[in-house]
C-alpha cells in the first residue's frame, strides 16, 4: 500500500519535476518514484560486482584454453593488487 511523503522542493526542481512529467506523460510523483527507484539502486546495488558479471567470465575463446580457469580467483587477485597500488 502507497504512503504518502511530504517532501520540500526548491522553486527549481518542481519546474525540473513538472517539465519531466510533462514531456513522459506521466505524474509528477511517478516522476520522483522512477528517480528514488534509480538512485538507491544506484546506491546500493542489489548484488556483488562479480556475481553481476560472473556469467560472462571466461566465455571468450582464446588462444590459451586454460585462460578461463579459476578465472574468478585471478579476477579476485588482479583487484587485490591493484587495491594494495592505490
Amino acid at each position: 500500500m502507497e504512503a504518502p511523503v511530504t517532501l520540500r522542493l526548491d522553486a527549481k526542481t518542481r519546474r525540473d519535476i513538472a517539465r519531466v512529467a510533462r514531456r513522459k506523460g506521466i505524474s509528477k510523483s511517478e516522476v520522483i518514484r522512477q528517480a528514488l527507484q534509480s538512485w538507491t539502486e544506484l546506491a546500493e546495488p542489489a548484488d556483488a560486482p562479480y556475481r553481476l558479471v560472473s556469467d560472462l567470465l571466461g566465455v571468450v575463446n582464446g588462444r590459451n584454453p586454460r585462460r578461463s580457469q579459476k578465472t574468478g580467483k585471478q579476477f579476485r587477485e588482479m583487484l587485490a593488487a591493484k587495491r594494495k597500488r592505490s
